[in-house]
């Protein structure tokens, strides 16, 4: 028996320890499904004759990762009555090892090493007893529905009979993890060690100590915590609670929704046909589209993106020690706050020392704001900054961030003013949403060294960064600003240069078909929440106003500019006049401001659209469109432009792609990202919708040739 092994010491306790053959990690895959119940036999053959049984696992610092997701994603979408009462035997079954074993009647305790996450931490919660090493690399949570599941291994069952319907709910729907000591608050752990050699000494000292171990709810007197869902006191959770969940997700995230009926009708009736419940459940979303979705970008495309799918090969890994950061604006505080978090030493520079040390009291601030930062923590983070107004303070720097405005010439400037002082190798990284690289290397000596290192703000909380590699840059480059971007805490996506990159192009159509359609007459109340309902976190005006129709005028009349300078036809139409009206005839100019397509209170906070808008821009009334076609107007532009950057070989990952679009212009989740989301429509199909919304509202939603040549071929975006 390779994957578990059975170990009894001489006071007849029994150690269950999980080692899986070939992996780094256990997994609740086909492997476990055939060892576990075996173990149980044997378990169950010597009863007699054991006092207890030690959960542990025989890797160190790893516990037990879950369910084996790839196995997931090769069962079959849409499955016969046959094969789907199978599934659903199955899942049962595989249930029934961990009901065989806190029913064994003799103690159990668990030792957490590493992350009990998902099915690691449905084995724990099986047991009587829940240790953990005191350690920041024990994670403890079911956190499924980031991936749109449900705990499915009795999960549910258990938290709700272990903390009651409202924390148990809030904790699965939430997909939250908690660290050992949160863990312990909770109630989801007993005990905490400081080795794993005394939490085996705990755990064991456990057992002798306690012959009659029994789980709380086999107990004569047990009641669920906080009352059943019959109770008086639970009507809110179980009346409103389904309600609250489908205006918060807008009914796109199935998992949730489940996940409360699960919870409540789990709650209802005995033990064991809760199990029965849950399973049916699990099988539900197991059947789920969003859930293929969410599992397929969220974990199979996030694993190869953290083992640096887009990285060059042979370039060996670096690490930066000093960060020079040029601009010490909301952006460039916001990254020498990250880069301090983890451990970088910051050289923050500005054009006066008063500015530079602005910067410095932004990341203080929100050092503030984050509780898991104590003031002892807070002081030695701190301590990694210096601010400076002084260039030469740079020249012991590994790598400079350049992070001043969005102007070519102030861009140029310092360029060439830090470079004179900086060694040959460093690499020097200009933070732009959408200036062309290549163009701003020329102001560059080193143009190999040179790279686009687009942060989204703010930028201590945004977790991507778009890395763009111009004409010269070298794979040494890219691969030092990948590393940093990864020791940052960030996720990195690789884009070749282009005006607007990836993400900027990408989340710039729906701002234009927002605009367009706030010409055309719509109704801005409709715009907005159709964006809402596809699963956007704002609506194309909001996106607008928090961007700054102040900034957004500017960059229009740049590229005006550039056309005439280059001897093109300046860019025109009615989002441009949308723009140009509010910006020159009213004066509105972005939350910034004061007010733009919204009205905000005196801190910034959205108030709703600003009244003026029908009278400007609907004197007559409104339009009335489908308000499919509103939603549809929003979204597909987002995943053509993205399908003609991949044929553009701008971006020549799906990975890139979809991570890109949800983690930095917030494209909705639960598609899987632009790539996911037309494999999931189906590419003909999608083709065929893209047509017809060509016919009614013009050339943006004319469908690429690669998109319909894929799907003349069956292909998908992979």
């Amino acid at each position: 028996m390779s994957y578990i092994r059975l170990e009894k010491d001489a006071d007849g306790i029994v150690e269950l320890i999980f080692d899986q053959d070939g992996k780094s990690v256990n997994v609740m895959g086909d492997e476990y499904a055939a060892a576990m119940p075996k173990a149980l036999d044997e378990l169950e053959a010597q009863q007699e004759e054991i006092t207890g049984v030690y959960i542990r696992s025989g890797k160190p610092g790893q516990f037990f990762a879950g369910g084996d997701i790839s196995l997931m994603l090769e069962m079959d979408l849409h499955p016969n009555d046959a094969e789907r009462k199978r599934m659903l035997d199955g899942i049962i079954a595989a249930k029934a090892p961990l009901r065989r074993l806190e029913a064994l009647g003799v103690p159990i305790a668990v030792g957490i090493n590493g992350a009990a996450l998902g099915g690691g931490f449905e084995i724990a919660l099986a047991c009587h007893y829940r240790l953990a090493v005191d350690d920041k690399q024990v994670q403890i949570g079911l956190p499924e529905a980031m991936l749109g599941l449900m705990p499915g291994a009795g999960g549910i069952v258990r938290m709700v009979r272990l903390l009651g319907m409202q924390d148990a709910v809030t904790l699965i729907s939430q997909g939250k993890r908690l660290d050992a000591g949160q863990a312990v608050e909770k109630g989801l752990v007993h005990e905490l060690a400081t080795s794993e050699e005394e939490m085996a000494k705990k755990a064991k000292a456990w057992i002798k100590s306690n012959p009659d171990a029994q789980q709380p709810w086999e107990r004569s007197s047990y009641s669920i915590p906080g009352g059943a869902p019959g109770d008086p006191a639970t009507q809110a959770l179980t009346y409103f609670g389904p309600v609250n969940v489908m205006v918060q997700t807008k009914g796109n995230m199935p998992a949730q929704q489940v996940i409360m009926a699960a919870v409540i009708d789990s709650a209802r009736v005995d033990y064991d046909t809760a199990h029965t419940i849950e399973a049916r459940y699990f099988q539900r979303l197991l059947l789920d589209q969003v859930a293929r979705n969410m599992m397929t970008t969220f974990f199979v495309q996030m694993n190869q993106m953290d083992a640096g799918a887009s990285r060059p090969d042979g370039v060996a890994k670096t690490a930066v020690k000093k960060l020079g950061i040029l601009g010490a604006g909301v952006m460039g505080a916001g990254i020498a706050f990250n880069a301090a978090k983890v451990g970088i030493d910051v050289i923050l520079k500005d054009l006066t020392l008063e500015n530079a040390e602005k910067g410095k009291a932004y990341a203080a601030a929100v050092c503030e704001k984050i509780r898991s930062i104590d003031k002892a923590g807070s002081k030695t983070l701190l301590a990694r900054i210096q601010p400076t107004a002084e260039v030469n303070d740079l020249a012991d720097c590994d790598l400079v961030i350049e992070a001043v405005f969005e102007d070519r010439a102030v861009k140029a400037l310092v360029t060439r003013e830090t470079e004179a002082v900086l060694a040959e190798s460093v690499v020097f990284a200009t933070n732009t949403s959408a200036l062309p690289i290549t163009e701003l290397a020329q102001a560059s000596q080193r143009p190999e060294n040179f790279i686009g290192m687009h942060f989204f703000s703010p930028a201590e909380r945004m977790p991507l960064v778009e890395i763009i590699v111009g004409d010269k840059t070298s794979d040494e480059t890219l691969a030092k600003a990948f590393d940093l971007t990864q020791k940052l805490g960030k996720k990195p996506i690789v884009v070749r240069d282009s005006p607007g990159f990836f993400t900027t192009r990408v989340i710039g159509q729906t701002i234009t078909q927002g605009q367009m359609m706030l010409a055309e007459g719509v109704n801005p109340a409709l715009i907005e929440n159709a964006a809402a309902f596809n699963g956007s976190p704002m609506g194309p005006l909001e996106t607008l106003d928090n961007i700054s129709i102040e900034t957004a005028y500017h960059a229009m009349k740049q590229t005006q500019a550039d056309a005439v300078a280059a001897g093109e036809e300046p860019a025109t139409g009615p989002q441009v006049e949308v723009i140009r009206i509010m910006f020159e005839d009213i004066g509105r100019k972005g939350q910034n401001k004061g007010g733009g397509f919204y009205d905000y209170d005196d801190k910034g906070k959205k108030i709703a659209t600003w009244a003026g808008l029908k009278d400007v821009f609907a004197p007559n009334g409104y339009t009335d469109i489908p308000y499919q076609d509103i939603k549809d107007r929003l979204l597909f532009p987002q995943v053509l432009e993205a399908i003609r950057i991949m044929e553009e070989g701008v971006m020549t990952s799906v990975v890139d792609g979809n991570i890109g679009s949800i983690m930095g212009i917030g494209f909705p989740p639960h598609t899987g990202g632009v790539f996911q989301c037309v494999n999931a429509y189906g590419l003909q199909a999608f083709a065929e919708r893209a047509q017809d919304l060509r016919a009614k509202y013009g050339p943006a939603f004319a469908p690429p040739q690669l998109l319909l040549d894929m799907a003349a071929q069956g292909k998908v975006f992979a």
